[in-house]
């Protein structure tokens, strides 16, 4: 998008939307149009590779209530996010085990991944959305956590994080793009759910059973000059982003521009008028890291997390009856709301 002004007689054209899409990779804003992307076989703009939201790590996805809308961190901001990311990534080649967590290689400017509305904070729940809470915490009374499988989250169950699972997690933040001339497909690395997407249709068709939904939806994408636009629609009522049953209703519109050759800039629109007053909008680039690799993701083979769950709270329960039995009283319960990851994004050093 461009605009063009005069000054002293002379047109300038000067890229403005394009400058604020852009990602900022090490604290550099890039114009795409800059940038002339590398070509398949058959024309198409190549994105093929495989690339991680690994850079997004330290990025909060919702922008501190004191930066207002402001987009992009000031120099000195980001000098600091840079150092303490740079000590995150020193810890990490030195930290052993699968779960050490994963960094990226560059740092961003961005002050928060979701991008629009202006403040960068998720809108707020419709009061249909708050009902729905509601019912679904009323229906949890009485229950445990681990009560029974059906009580823990899709991701833990090894059923799908969705396609929004591309935005960057403790680790498990890589996928693969792979295009013919009429497809494009997304496989991710965690839980290695894989979309096939057709191109050239205008909208996401109808699929031949439509009360049949699932959690990736049906997607649909074309080409607007060098970016692959995707419809995705017709999911289920049983997905959840950022903690929010979402509705049948919901409606991703991602794009997906190569602005670099290690970087791909990915945005998605949500809409979903049953759950969020307004629709929102989350920049992150994919980037090709050295030496990154998608390994198999074998969580249905090996899901022990969610058996150790369901054996834990029924061994928390033995203790509890244990120590009624005997007079005690009963062993103190976990506190609440624990996370692995600390409020500082850049979880290797503190603030």
């Amino acid at each position: 998008m461009r605009r063009t002004i005069s000054a002293g007689g002379v047109s300038l054209s000067i890229a403005v939307a394009v400058l604020m899409l852009t990602s900022g990779l090490d604290g550099q804003t890039r114009s795409a149009g800059a940038y002339a992307a590398p070509r398949t076989a058959w024309g198409s703009p190549d994105l093929q590779g495989i690339w991680t939201t690994d850079d997004g790590r330290s990025t909060p996805l919702q922008r501190p209530a004191e930066l207002g809308d402001r987009r992009y961190l000031t120099d000195e901001e980001f000098a600091e996010r840079k150092r303490r990311d740079d000590e995150t990534r020193g810890d990490t080649r030195a930290g052993t085990g699968t779960f050490v967590g994963e960094v990226g290689t560059r740092t961003l400017r961005q002050t928060s991944l979701v991008v629009d509305p202006s403040d960068g904070r998720i809108p707020a729940l419709t009061a249909d959305a708050q009902r729905r809470a509601a019912v679904d915490q009323a229906a949890q009374q009485g229950r445990g956590p681990a009560d029974s499988f059906e009580d823990r989250s899709m991701m833990e169950r090894c059923i799908s994080r969705g396609v929004l699972g591309i935005l960057p997690g403790l680790y498990g933040n890589g996928l693969r793009i792979v295009q013919s001339p009429g497809f494009v497909a997304v496989s991710y690395e965690m839980i290695h759910e894989t979309r096939v997407i057709p191109i050239g249709a205008t909208s996401a068709e109808p699929p031949a059973r439509p009360d049949i939904r699932s959690y990736m939806g049906v997607s649909a994408g074309r080409w607007e000059g060098d970016t692959l636009v995707v419809e995705t629609t017709h999911f289920n009522d049983r997905l959840a982003i950022q903690r929010a049953r979402t509705t049948g209703a919901l409606r991703l519109i991602e794009r997906f521009t190569r602005i670099a050759d290690e970087t791909i800039d990915y945005e998605v629109t949500v809409d979903d008028p049953g759950t969020w007053v307004r629709p929102w909008s989350v920049l992150v680039p994919l980037s090709s890291q050295p030496g990154y690799q998608v390994f198999p993701f074998e969580c249905h083979e090996g899901n022990h997390a969610l058996r150790n769950m369901l054996t834990g709270a029924r061994e928390e329960e033995r203790a509890i009856r244990d120590a009624i039995e005997k007079g005690l009283p009963p062993p103190p319960p976990p506190p609440p709301g624990v996370n692995v990851l600390p409020p500082d994004p850049s979880f290797g050093r503190p603030r």
